[in-house]
C-alpha cells in the first residue's frame, strides 16, 4: 500500500513539474485517490475483523440484542400458549371425568339388570333340572 501511495505521489509530482497539471488538480486528484484508498482499506479491515470474530465464535452486540428480543417474545408467547393449553386440558379432564362417572353408573345398572336376569335364568334351569332328576328317580323305582 505504501509503495502504491509513493508511486502515485511521484506520478503526480512529475506531471506537476512538467506542467501537465496545476497544483490544485494534483491536490484534488490525490485527495480523491486517498478517499478511495481509505474506503478500500476500511472495507478490507471490516471484512478481516468480521472473519476473525466469526472464527472466534463471537457475535455483534446488535445481533445478540435482536436474538435476545426474539427469544423473549417466543418465551412469552410460549407461556401464554401453555396457560391456555393448561386450561383446555383441565376442562377436557373434567369433561372426561364426568363422562366416566356417567358410563360407570350405566354399566352398574346394566350389570344389576343382567344379574337379576341371570339369577332368574339359573333358577329356571335349576327347576328344570330338578324336575328331570325327579322324573328319573321316579322311573327307577
Amino acid at each position: 500500500m505504501a509503495k502504491d501511495a509513493f508511486s502515485t505521489l511521484k506520478v503526480y509530482l512529475s506531471k506537476l513539474t512538467e506542467g501537465e497539471h496545476t497544483p490544485a488538480d494534483a491536490v484534488a486528484a490525490m485527495n480523491t485517490w486517498l478517499r478511495e484508498s481509505g474506503e478500500a482499506i476500511k472495507l478490507k479491515v471490516e471484512e478481516e475483523v468480521e472473519q476473525a470474530v466469526a472464527k472466534l465464535g463471537f457475535v455483534k452486540q446488535a445481533e445478540f440484542d435482536k436474538l435476545k428480543a426474539d427469544f423473549e417474545s417466543l418465551r412469552t408467547a410460549g407461556a401464554e400458549l401453555g396457560e391456555s393449553a393448561g386450561k383446555k386440558i383441565k376442562a377436557e379432564k373434567k369433561a372426561v371425568g364426568k363422562k366416566v362417572k356417567q358410563v360407570k353408573k350405566e354399566v352398574k345398572k346394566e350389570v344389576k339388570k343382567n344379574a337379576k336376569v341371570a339369577k332368574k335364568v339359573v333358577a329356571k334351569k335349576v327347576k328344570v333340572e330338578k324336575k328331570v332328576v325327579e322324573k328319573k328317580l321316579k322311573g327307577k323305582k
